[in-house]
């Protein structure tokens, strides 16, 4: 039995290296490979596979926002059309050790760590494979859907423990970061930033005095490294400090900006998404 997987990682030697391995392993058909997790998502609605490779950390959604968006649709779905739509078995693959967590233990979900190794990738298509002749996949259909519900039981329990992990990690979240400035590397005091900014990649790090940059690679990443109850992700390129928030700036169509106390006043958008929770902030 021949297996459809996408390959979602934002590296592409390391898609390169995984279908290689994929082919060498055989019974593998590799039918799309993605960059970003929004391509994942697209990508799966595309072409439903059996099997994604999805790389945790990326640009835009990382794997983790990835099963959350798709098991939102799902449940979506479910409400309008009293179905449910299978979703494809999932195996994450990171190059840090951090992200192969006891969570990854729920019965349906297997990592690989980087670099890859042609055992272990082959080890994961043959737990794919087994739990697909045991019924945690197929087509969707009424009489197919039940046996799917132990699998997207096991997606909700492994989100839960994701973010408990990540709760329990903001607790002990440090009150300084590194930021690099030039060729120096300075520890700087969470309070004295006053915003993130992503641009090609790159996370700009501005307080009221110098700017730098993050070693950080997404801004999901930077987040979970700051104080959630200070910092607020106001437009999908820009976390703010709320305490370093000047002014809110009535814009076009009852949206808002954000004038920061930086030296230049930056002006930050506040995406549509994001307007209820500046009501919310400063009862609006």
């Amino acid at each position: 039995m021949s297996i459809s997987a996408l390959i979602i990682d934002d590296e592409q030697l390391a898609r390169e290296e995984l279908k290689y391995l994929l082919d060498s392993v055989g019974g593998v058909e590799v039918v799309g490979q993605g960059a970003n997790g929004i391509e994942a998502v697209d990508l799966i609605e595309e072409h439903h596979p059996d099997l994604v490779f999805l790389d945790v950390q990326m640009p835009g959604l990382d794997g983790f926002a990835v099963i959350e968006r798709l098991m939102q649709r799902n449940r979506v779905r479910e409400a309008a059309l009293k179905e449910s739509e299978p979703l494809p078995q999932i195996v994450f693959a990171t190059a840090y050790d951090q992200y192969a967590v006891r969570a990854f233990d729920v019965n349906a979900v297997d990592y690989l760590l980087k670099p890859f190794d042609r055992g272990r990738v082959s080890e994961a298509v043959e737990r794919v494979r087994a739990r697909m002749a045991g019924g945690a996949s197929g087509p969707t259909t009424e009489s197919a859907a039940a046996p799917l519900a132990p699998f997207n039981s096991q997606l909700d329990q492994l989100l839960r423990l994701l973010n408990q992990s990540k709760a329990a990690e903001r607790a002990a979240q440090p009150a300084k970061l590194i930021v690099q400035a030039q060729s120096r590397l300075l520890l700087v005091d969470q309070s004295e930033i006053c915003f993130a900014a992503i641009d090609e990649g790159v996370i700009r790090i501005v307080t009221r005095n110098f700017e730098g940059h993050s070693k950080c690679r997404t801004l999901e990443e930077l987040q979970e490294l700051l104080d959630s109850k200070n910092f607020w992700r106001a437009h999908r390129g820009f976390v703010v400090n709320i305490n370093h928030i000047r002014e809110v700036v009535p814009w076009f169509k009852s949206s808002y900006q954000l004038r920061m106390n930086d030296k230049q006043q930056t002006e930050i958008p506040v995406s549509r998404a994001q307007t209820k929770r500046l009501r919310e902030l400063f009862n609006l």
